[in-house]
Order: C-alpha cells, then sequence, then structure tokens
C-alpha cells in the first residue's frame, strides 16, 4: 500500500493587474496529483491555469505543515 505524503506549492498569479502569491498544502500519492489539487482549488476562483506561475513543488513532512486540517488528517 502506498504512503500519502504532504506537498507544499509555492506560485504566483495576476488577478486584475495585481500579483497574488500562494502557498498551499495537499495531501496526496504522486507530487503531480498534488499540483491538479492545487490547481483545481486556485482556478475554482475565476483563475484560469495559463495565468499561474508555480516557483515551487516539495515533499514536507507532518511537522513543517502548517495546515491544520492536513496535520489532523495526517496524525497516526
Amino acid at each position: 500500500m502506498s504512503e500519502i505524503k504532504i506537498y507544499r506549492i509555492i506560485g504566483n498569479y495576476k488577478k486584475k493587474f495585481k500579483k497574488y502569491l500562494f502557498r498551499k498544502e495537499a495531501r496526496a500519492l504522486k507530487e503531480e496529483d498534488a499540483l491538479e489539487k492545487v490547481l483545481s482549488q486556485i482556478t475554482s476562483i475565476g483563475i484560469f491555469r495559463r495565468q499561474i506561475n508555480i516557483q515551487e513543488i516539495k515533499e514536507i513532512t507532518l511537522a513543517e505543515s502548517q495546515d491544520y486540517l492536513i496535520r489532523e488528517l495526517s496524525e497516526e
């Protein structure tokens, strides 16, 4: 059985001539799945995928996670 990992995705997007920075954390089996989940969350607010620039994707530990929900779901 595969282990679920935690990924932190950092990037930015432009909306109405302003640049916004985002930092999202997602639980997924693969890096591609985490990226897809984060992109779907951001595009739900009316942003096109071509407007999003991903700067960094990295796997983090449970202790590094800042998202309360991810911490609660990942505890053993």
